[in-house]
Order: structure tokens, then sequence, then C-alpha cells
């Protein structure tokens, strides 16, 4: 994956704004467009419980500025036709697909680099564990919305990050192969002002950093 973009995540932001017009929850759509933007992700996947919805449009926003693709793996035919309903226009950039989200991710899309999992499938923490399991080259960014509705992956010991944005949102990423060992992020706190500050320290691989 390539390094963050703070311009794209803007562009997709913004561009996602336009389109909540027809969406039920646009600050976690602008918050998805933003971070996959961010990231330049080429392959974008979502895995749906039912049709299509502002989620997806978000991904389209974000593909607009890196120029990838968007995956959305849904159920059945109802739900294809029902989601390019919903979508309108902007359907036709999107790729659907039917099937099972947790082989699917694991197989024709391994190489996937930004994950979006709806919290509301049965398997939605199976689903991230496929992702996590598969060894790539570049990285991913995992996100999971709807997360308030189950237990979902913060109960499974994953190392993930839980949003309090809509209906939650859980937040992961895997780093690739080749940065594993080769960097750290620090958190240092100001005493005076309370202040958190985010930094990465790069050192040579099997050298760690104590806190």
């Amino acid at each position: 994956m390539a390094c963050w973009s703070a311009e794209n995540a803007t562009k997709a932001y913004l561009d996602t704004l336009k389109m909540g017009q027809r969406a039920k929850e646009p600050d976690v759509a602008e918050f998805i467009s933003a971070i996959a933007a961010g990231n330049n992700a080429q392959l974008m996947v979502v895995a749906c419980a039912g049709a299509a919805d502002s989620n997806t449009l978000a991904l389209v926003a974000a593909a607009h500025q890196t120029c990838g693709r968007v995956v959305c793996i849904l159920g059945g035919i109802e739900e294809v036709q029902l989601s390019k309903e919903v979508l309108g226009l902007d359907a036709c950039h999107v790729e659907f697909v039917i099937g099972e989200a947790q082989k699917l991710v694991q197989t024709q899309y391994r190489e996937a680099d930004f994950v979006l999992i709806d919290c509301n499938l049965e398997n939605h923490e199976g689903i991230f564990k496929a992702v996590q399991k598969v060894r790539r080259q570049s990285g991913v960014v995992i996100v999971g919305y709807n997360a308030f509705c189950k237990g979902s992956w913060w109960s499974s010991g994953s190392r993930t990050q839980l949003l309090p944005i809509g209906e939650g949102l859980l937040v992961a990423k895997i780093a690739s192969r080749c940065e594993i060992g080769k960097s750290q992020w620090v958190v240092k706190v100001d005493k005076l002002t309370g202040e958190e500050h985010v930094f990465r320290v790069r050192f040579p691989q099997g050298k760690q950093i104590e806190a």
C-alpha cells in the first residue's frame, strides 16, 4: 500500500459529501471514503449483508481519486438488482459479484488493499480473519461498519480500533510483509497540554524500540 495521500483523502471526502444527499449516514461514508483514498487503495472490496448503500458510494468516490476498482460482494441476484437501483448512475463504477465473501477474499480478491465488511453479516468475523490470513505483498486496511449491532471483532482479541461513528466502525491495518519489522508507530503524550503526538520511527529489521 502506498503512502498516505492527504489530497486524495480530502477530495474523496468532498465528493462523498455531494453523494451524501441521498445517503442515510453521510458521516460514516465520508470517513470510509477518506481513509480508502488516503491510503491510495487500488482494489476495494465491500461485503454487504443486503443491498449496496452509501458506503459503497464512498468507495466509488475514493476510486475516482486513486483510479482503483470497487468490487461489491452480494448474496444473490435480487440484491444486485436492488443495489443498482440504489446506486443509480454510480452503479456502473462497481463490479457486482455473487458469492461467499469469506472464500472470495482468500482467492479471487486476495490482493485487495481495502476491505469493507458489513458487521450484520453472520460470518463477518470469519471474513475479517480470512483477509488477515492472506499473505500479500502489499498491506491492507479492513473496516467494519454496523459494529455496534454485534460483538464483532472487538471481542475476538484482534488489534482493531472501535470508532463511535454512525452504528460503529472497526478499523484495522495489516502491514505488508516488507513493512513488518522496518518501522514502528510511537505515541507520545505532552504532560503539560495532554496532546497526543503520533510519529513513525524506522529501524533495522530485527531491532525493537523499548517504550
